[in-house]
């Protein structure tokens, strides 16, 4: 398996870990009552913490990012691309992620913004080092 591929399996398993960030305390906070049901109310989410909330929106985050990044992994790896360079690149998506969600969940401004700019730029610069 290449390095990016490794990376890209614990970019996975770090969905997993963001999904439990929120699941638990979000479950505390509405109760099994709201949450286990249908989730018509469109304003479910008022009854969350500031925090959860924030946990919420960097798990969605990792969601579109982790797109971006699965694109960049297989066209690497297909394309018989892999590099250190490349392996670098996805190492670094990953660092960015794991410290760009209690970056979130603190309000830390405007370090997220900057290490969610790490991740983006490591993960176009495997589609960038594919192509040569």
């Amino acid at each position: 398996m290449t390095p990016e591929l490794t990376v890209l399996t614990l970019a996975a398993l770090l969905q997993v870990v963001q999904f439990l960030l929120y699941a638990v305390p979000a479950n505390l906070e509405l109760g099994v009552g709201k949450t286990l049901g249908p989730r018509d109310d469109p304003n479910l989410t008022d009854g969350l913490s500031q925090t959860t909330k924030r946990l919420k929106r960097a798990m969605e985050n990792h969601f579109e990012g982790l797109i971006f990044f699965t694109i960049a992994v297989v066209v690497v790896t297909l394309g018989d691309k892999s590099s250190g360079f490349t392996a670098l690149c996805a190492h670094a998506y990953l660092v960015a992620r794991i410290l760009y969600v209690p970056a979130y969940a603190s309000g830390l401004m405007p370090w997220r913004s900057l290490i969610w700019g790490v991740g983006f730029a490591a993960t176009l610069a495997m589609l960038i080092a594919a192509l040569f």
